[in-house]
C-alpha cells in the first residue's frame, strides 16, 4: 500500500497539532493513515487505500458510515433549520422519552456533550445527592478525561495516572480491581459511610474487553444499597450496543441508580447523557442544587440523529445482524487462535470483539468458550483469561501495536491501534467482510 499522502499530512499536522493528532489513540506508529471518507463498513484513506473498518469511530457508528435514510433526512432537516438556538426543542424531549421507555434505569435524563462530560456530571451528582465525597472506580476502567477517575494505585495509595492532576484530587477516589468482590467488600467495610458511588463499566471496554464474573455486578448492587451509596454504570461504550435498546444493564439484569451514555445515543455526533432515577437526576439545576449546564447540550442536530438512530434499530433487525456477525467473527478468530496461537484469548459480546495476546494457555482447550470469553468457571481458560485491567496490561501489548496492527492494515483491515480499545461490527458489514477479516487474521497471526 502507498501512504505517501498520509505521511505528508502527518508531517504538516506535527507543526500545528500536539503529536500530530487530536486524540492520543490515533497516533499510530510511525504515522497514522488519514481517512478521506467512509463507505458503509469501510474507510478509504487519503491515498485511496480501502479497509474493512472495525474501529467505527471507537464505537458510535452502529450503522457504519452510511446513515439510514431516516437518520440522514433528520440530520439535513435540523441542520438546515438552524444549527442551534440556546432554547429547548421538541426533538430533545422525544429523544429523552424514547431512552426512558427502553433503558431499565432511566426515568429522567440530562443530555450533555461527551462521555467525559457525562461521567464528570454523574460523579458531581452522586456527591451532591449523598453528601459524601469518595468515589470507587475499577482499575483499568475508563471514564473519560476527568480528574476524579484518572487515578491509579490501590485503596490505600491512590494517585493521579497522568501529569497535570494535583495529588489531592486522587484522595477522594478509591481504585479497586474489577471482578474482585473481596477487595470492594473490604473497602465498604472500612469506609462505606464515606462513599458516594461506585462507578463501573458493565464490561471493561477500554482495557481490552473484560466481562464480569458471575455475580459481580449483583454484589456491587447489594453493597451500594446496603451502605447508601449509588451504583453508576458507565455505558458510554456498551449503551445501545450490548443488550440492544436495554443496554448492558438489561443484558445482565442489574439496574444501577445512574447510567452515563455517549457514542451511539448521539447517532455519530458529539454527545453524552446522564440518566437514572428521577429523584436523583432532579438534583441537577435548575430543579435541584447540583450545578450542570452546557451551551451545546441537547443540540438539535445531535438529538435528531440519535433519536432516528435508535428508532431505526427498534423497527429493524439491526441487533440481530450485528450480533450474528460479531459471534461469527469471535468464533472464527477462536478457531484460528486455537490452531496458531492457543495462548491468546478472544473476548467480546454482541457486536464487540477483540483478541487479547495473553501469554499462557491451559494444556487442553476442550470445552473453551467458543465465541468470546464468558468467564465460565468450567472453561479451561478460566484461570488464564483476563479478569482485571492489569491482566490485559500484562499481555503482549507491544506485539499488537508494533507488529499485528500493521499486518492487518496491510491486508486491508482497520483495527483499533492498541491492545486496549474495543472493536465493533456495524450494520453495513457483511459475511464477506467477516470472511475477508478471518483470512487476514490467519496470515497476520
Amino acid at each position: 500500500m502507498n501512504h505517501e499522502r498520509s505521511r505528508d499530512l502527518y508531517d504538516r499536522a506535527l507543526s500545528v497539532l500536539p503529536g500530530g493528532v487530536n486524540s492520543s489513540v490515533r497516533a499510530t506508529r510511525p504515522y497514522p493513515f488519514f481517512v478521506e471518507r467512509g463507505d458503509g463498513g469501510h474507510v478509504i484513506d487519503a491515498d485511496g487505500n480501502r479497509y474493512v473498518d472495525y474501529v467505527m469511530g471507537y464505537g458510535p457508528l452502529l450503522y457504519g458510515h452510511d446513515m439510514p435514510e431516516p437518520v440522514r433526512a433528520a440530520v439535513q432537516k435540523y441542520a438546515s433549520d438552524g444549527p442551534m438556538y440556546g432554547a429547548p426543542t421538541e426533538i430533545e424531549v422525544e429523544h429523552a422519552e424514547f431512552v426512558a421507555r427502553h433503558v431499565p434505569s432511566v426515568e429522567m435524563i440530562r443530555f450533555v456533550n461527551s462521555g467525559t462530560e457525562a461521567t464528570v456530571s454523574a460523579v458531581r451528582l452522586a456527591r451532591g445527592y449523598t453528601g459524601r465525597d469518595k468515589i470507587v472506580v475499577m482499575r483499568g476502567g475508563y471514564h473519560g478525561a476527568q480528574e476524579s477517575t484518572l487515578v491509579e494505585g490501590g485503596p490505600d495509595d491512590p494517585r493521579p495516572s497522568t501529569a497535570g492532576i494535583p495529588g489531592s484530587f486522587a484522595e477522594h477516589t478509591i481504585p479497586v480491581p474489577f471482578n474482585d468482590e473481596e477487595a470492594i467488600v473490604e473497602v465498604f467495610e472500612a469506609r462505606g459511610d464515606e462513599i458516594a458511588a461506585v462507578l463501573v463499566e458493565p464490561i471493561l471496554g477500554n482495557t481490552g474487553i473484560v466481562m464480569p464474573v458471575d455475580g459481580y455486578h449483583e454484589a456491587l448492587r447489594e453493597l451500594t444499597e446496603e451502605h447508601g451509596a449509588l451504583l453508576i454504570f458507565d455505558e458510554v461504550i456498551t449503551g445501545f450496543r450490548v443488550g440492544g435498546l436495554q443496554c448492558a444493564q438489561g443484558k445482565f439484569g442489574v439496574t444501577p441508580d445512574l447510567t452515563t451514555f455517549g457514542k451511539i445515543i448521539g447517532g455519530g455526533f458529539p454527545v453524552g447523557a446522564v440518566g437514572g432515577k428521577a429523584e436523583i437526576v432532579e438534583h441537577f439545576t435548575p430543579a435541584g442544587d447540583v450545578f450542570q449546564s452546557g451551551t451545546f447540550s441537547g443540540h438539535p442536530v445531535t438529538m435528531a440523529a440519535g433519536h432516528e438512530y435508535l428508532k431505526y434499530a427498534a423497527e429493524n433487525d439491526v441487533y440481530g445482524h450485528v450480533n450474528r456477525l460479531g459471534e461469527k467473527l469471535r468464533r472464527g478468530i477462536t478457531e484460528i487462535c486455537e490452531d496458531q496461537a492457543p495462548e491468546y484469548t478472544v473476548v467480546g459480546t454482541d457486536s464487540m470483539f477483540k483478541t487479547i495476546f495473553t501469554r499462557e494457555a491451559p494444556p487442553d482447550l476442550t470445552g473453551q468458550c467458543e465465541a468470546g470469553c464468558r468467564q465460565r468457571s468450567d472453561c479451561p481458560r478460566y484461570d488464564y483469561c483476563p479478569k482485571t485491567g492489569a491482566d490485559v496490561k500484562n499481555a503482549e501489548t507491544e506485539r499488537w501495536e508494533r507488529v499485528f496492527w500493521h499486518r492487518m492494515k496491510e491486508r486491508g483491515v482497520f483495527l483499533t491501534a492498541n491492545q486496549f480499545e474495543s472493536q465493533f461490527v456495524c450494520y453495513a458489514h457483511t459475511d464477506e467482510d467477516v470472511e475477508e477479516t478471518l483470512e487476514a487474521y490467519k496470515e497476520a497471526l
